[in-house]
């Protein structure tokens, strides 16, 4: 964190948040993302059949992190939270298909992309922190059970001790049931479905995202 720390007020701030979320906007592309935008709470789709994708086939990260499926935050949660939201700060960033692709040759490239994504939603939600937006939160990309402790037998806030990546780690969208190709593509970015049979010379890029939900 730098900068000044902001008293906390009743309103949060609520006169300059227009200001703070396009700073936020700025900052999430200063840190790597391709696109990013504000974007309404009551537009981030929520459809429980996106945490059915993560058991249907079954995914390799389904039960086996705290912040996957089944030990995520229900979507019905979160269609519950975000009504008590307005605003949040929506990014992407594009990759190349290769790295996407799970292949053992480019798995330090892909774990590298998607630090990278965690990294910008954990910057961008303390910054909004220490403005005094105090219940800001984010989703990341992918699993961060195999994003930071792919090396390690278990992810060890499931064994009741404390997250080795406590700051960074965190669901990912789909993980909590947000329809990412939707939103992706209902802002006009592009976005391609990559399953573990596709070719990297089939698919124009790679797309990863993170949100995070402001005020």
């Amino acid at each position: 964190m730098s900068g000044k720390i902001e008293k906390i007020t009743v309103d949060m701030h609520a006169d300059r948040l227009e200001e703070d979320l396009d700073r936020y906007r700025k900052k999430a592309m200063e840190l790597g993302a391709s696109n990013a935008l504000v974007v309404k709470a009551e537009d981030i789709p929520v459809d429980d059949r996106i945490t059915l994708k993560c058991r249907i086939p079954r995914c390799f990260g389904y039960g086996a992190g705290a912040h996957c499926p089944p030990h995520a935050m229900k979507p019905s949660e979160l269609r519950d939270i975000l009504k008590q939201y307005r605003w949040a700060v929506f990014f992407i960033k594009d990759v190349p298909p290769e790295v996407i692709v799970r292949d053992k040759a480019t798995i330090k490239e892909r774990v590298a992309a998607y630090r990278e994504v965690f990294k910008i939603v954990s910057d961008l939600e303390s910054m909004a922190f220490y403005d005094g937006h105090y219940l800001a939160f984010g989703f990341a990309a992918g699993s961060c059970r195999h994003t930071y402790c792919g090396e390690h037998k278990t992810c060890q806030a499931m064994t009741g001790d404390r997250c080795r990546f406590a700051l960074l780690s965190r669901p990912s969208m789909e993980a909590v049931g947000i329809d990412v190709y939707r939103m992706v593509a209902a802002v006009g970015w592009e976005i391609y479905p990559i399953g573990s049979s596709a070719k990297p010379a089939d698919i124009p890029k790679g797309t990863l995202a993170g949100i995070v939900i402001v005020q």
